[in-house]
This record gives C-alpha cells, sequence and structure tokens, in this order.
C-alpha cells in the first residue's frame, strides 16, 4: 500500500509540492510558538496568511518555475508594509534556488539566484528588520551569500547525478539493445548452418532414391525381388527425406544462403574418431555407450555429433587440465547424449554470445528436445541432451507412418 501512494505521488508532481508548501507553513508556525510571546506577530491568523502566501510559489516550483522566481521576489514588499518577514519566506528563496539549480540548466538556474537574491541583498542593507538579535547589514548580506551558495551547488550536485544517471540507463538500455540482437543474429547463424546441413542431408537422400529407382526399373521384369526390395528402401528414405524436408523448413526463418558443395556428414560413426582426435590434442577422454543402439535419422546423428563436437571443443578451449568423459544413452523412450569435464569451465563474458551453446539448443529443439548444460557439482562442467526416441528413429516413426496408412 505505502508503495502504491509513493509511486502516484511520484506521478503528481504538484501534489507533493503544494504539501511541501504546507509544510513550510506549518514551520512557520512552529519557530513562532517557539520565539518569546513579546516578538508574536499582532494578530497570529493574519500572519498566518501572510505565511501561506510566501510559500505558495513553493506549489508552482516545478510546474512554473519562472512564475515561481517572480512571485516570490514580489514578497519582497510584505516586510515594508508588516514590519517583519515571515519564515516562509526565506525558505521558500532556498527551495526556489535549489530547484532551479537541479531541474535548469546552469544559465538559467545563475540567473534564476541573481534575481532571487540580488533584491534580498539591497533590501537587508537598504532597510533592514529589527529582530530579536541585533546584526549589522553586512553580516546578514553575507549570511544571505552563504545560504545562495550552499543552495545552489548542492542543486547543481543533483542535477549532474541525475544526468549521469540518465547517461548510465541509456548505455544500459543500448547494450541490452545490442546483446538481443547479437543473440538474434547467433541464433539466425545457427539456423542458417543447419539448414545448410539438413539440406545436405536430404539432397544426399534424394540422390540415393533417384539411384535405387534407376536400378527397380532396370531389374524389374528380371528379378522382381529385388526391385521389390528397391522400392522399399526407396519407400524408407522418402519417409526420412519427407522428415528432414520439414525440419529444414522450420530452421528457414530467412533466406537460405547458397547450398555448400555436397559432402558426407559426420554422425554416430563419427564420434569414434572425432574423441581420438581430442585425446590427440591432449584431452584424455573416455568414451562409452550405454543401450544398443538402434536406426537413426542421419539429421539425429549429426545433431549427436555436433553436440559432442562442440562439448569436447568448450573443454579443450577453457577447462584447462582436465578429464573428459562421452556418454551416449541409447532407451526404449529417449536418446540421452552427456559430456562431462572435470575442468574450471568458461569463464563468465557477459557481452558476449555463446555461440556453440546456442547452435546445441537450436539443434536439440529441432528433435524435440532438451538441453542443460553448466557446472558441475563439486566442479567441472556438463552438457546433458535428451532426446525423445519417436522423434529420431526412422523405424519407430515410419511404423506409426504404416499403421496409419493401413487405416
Amino acid at each position: 500500500m505505502t508503495e502504491g501512494r509513493v509511486a502516484w505521488l511520484r506521478a503528481h508532481p504538484p501534489v507533493v509540492d503544494a504539501l511541501f508548501a504546507v509544510g513550510l507553513v506549518l514551520l512557520d508556525v512552529v519557530f513562532t510558538l517557539l520565539t518569546p510571546p513579546e516578538y508574536w506577530p499582532r494578530s497570529l491568523p493574519v500572519s498566518l496568511g501572510w505565511s501561506a502566501l510566501c510559500a505558495a510559489p513553493v506549489a508552482l516550483r516545478r510546474v512554473a518555475p519562472w512564475v515561481a522566481v517572480g512571485a516570490a521576489v514580489a514578497t519582497l514588499g510584505l516586510p515594508v508594509l508588516l514590519g517583519y518577514a515571515p519564515t516562509t519566506q526565506s525558505l521558500t528563496f532556498v527551495v526556489l534556488t535549489y530547484t532551479m539549480a537541479a531541474h535548469r540548466s546552469l544559465r538559467a538556474a545563475v540567473i534564476a539566484a541573481v534575481v532571487l537574491w540580488v533584491p534580498v541583498a539591497v533590501a537587508n542593507v537598504v532597510a533592514p528588520l529589527e529582530g530579536v538579535l541585533e546584526v549589522s547589514p553586512g553580516y546578514v548580506v553575507l549570511n544571505n551569500v552563504l545560504v545562495t551558495l550552499v543552495s545552489f551547488f548542492v542543486g547543481r550536485t543533483v542535477h549532474a547525478r541525475r544526468a549521469s544517471v540518465a547517461v548510465l540507463r541509456e548505455r544500459a538500455r543500448v547494450a541490452e539493445e545490442n546483446q538481443r540482437a547479437l543473440a538474434e543474429q547467433a541464433v539466425a547463424d545457427e539456423r542458417r548452418r543447419i539448414a545448410r546441413e539438413l539440406h545436405d542431408v536430404v539432397a544426399h537422400h534424394l540422390s540415393v532414391m533417384g539411384v535405387l529407382a534407376t536400378g527397380a526399373r532396370r531389374v524389374l521384369r528380371r528379378d522382381p525381388d529385388a526391385a521389390e526390395e528397391a522400392l522399399g528402401t526407396i519407400e524408407q528414405t522418402s519417409r526420412t527425406t519427407l522428415r528432414e524436408m520439414r525440419r529444414l523448413l522450420d530452421v528457414l526463418r530467412t533466406d537460405a544462403e547458397p547450398a555448400a558443395e555436397l559432402t558426407p556428414q559426420p554422425g554416430l560413426a563419427g564420434i569414434e574418431a572425432l574423441v581420438e582426435q581430442v585425446r590427440e590434442a591432449g584431452l584424455p577422454v573416455v568414451f562409452r555407450v550405454d543401450g544398443t543402439p538402434g536406426p537413426l535419422d542421419p539429421g539425429v546423428a549429426l545433431t549427436i555429433y555436433r553436440i559432442v563436437q562442440e562439448a569436447l571443443t568448450n573443454t579443450l578451449k577453457h577447462a584447462g587440465p582436465a578429464t573428459a568423459e562421452v556418454r551416449l544413452g541409447f532407451g526404449v523412450y529417449s536418446l540421452v547424449v552427456e559430456v562431462n569435464d572435470t575442468g574450471r569451465g568458461p569463464l563468465p563474458a557477459p557481452d558476449r554470445i555463446g555461440h556453440g551453446l546456442v547452435g546445441m539448443r537450436e539443434r536439440v529443439a529441432l528433435y524435440g528436445g532438451t538441453l542443460r548444460a553448466g557446472p558441475r557439482t563439486g566442479g567441472g562442467f556438463r552438457v546433458h541432451a535428451k532426446l525423445p526416441m519417436e522423434q529420431v528413429s526412422p523405424a519407430g516413426r515410419g511404423g506409426d507412418e504404416r499403421v496409419g496408412e493401413n487405416r
């Protein structure tokens, strides 16, 4: 409830300034009551009215600051009429000096200070007031100068701090926008890279289908069994190609870059060679497979290879002296890829985008899986990816499609 009221007051500065002016009047009443009775004004209600009039410019200090300055200077004629100066008058001059210095430019703040305080100094020299303490006009003028300087420089300090905070906020906003743009660019780059690789996989399948179709046509009459086997392979390959085409379309969010030259893409068979290369580079790696590997779409095999490749590359770059373990787990319902190391992990870099992790997440998400990457309990770094088998197994997907067709 309190936070809501504070927010409402911040959104309505005129209300705050009006309450501030009322507070100055109440402060004047307290000062009057603390003064010996022989120095009280002849009529306290009239004195309270004049005090409110002197405090009124404070209510206008942010809505119409120059009007408030002019109204404050106009109240300097009251001491001549009343024979005394309300306390709110001097307090109003201090508040307006601070306000102009804190919210306006340096030139405007200096002009406001001169307009406010030069008439005060002249009035104190020409027509000094008699009060409880008998002091010389020079002392009063010196006191006014000190009050002016303190109010002015406090206001300028607040002005400089606000400007500095505004600059920092703008820098933070620009940095956040740049970070977001870099993240989006990293995702787009990885999507294009994945699309190029899937393009190679699809093109390879289409080439195989063309070769098999040609062979089936040639042996159809003299060897029907061989032709039937070739047609079955074409059927299975076409289903795989269709799935890869769908995934290719999913990752294409921008105009595709020119397709790379068709080259064989690494898969599960290449992981052992990759592990051996990393060992030769100086990182001890243990590779183990749990379960029985089943048939996988080529795009899935490529995804597994890229995850292991990226994780081991990061280990070589950032882990320092360490060991690593690569584990593939083939279950009934899911396929797990896990890479653990005992190193220190990558150093924090908030201004840099981790393209490798972005690419791994995009690849895993393409097949409906999840990816977790981060420090391990007790030290080291862990990359864990889990893919549902119904998304990655050609046999499972093909069986489902055949059931649908038989219906």
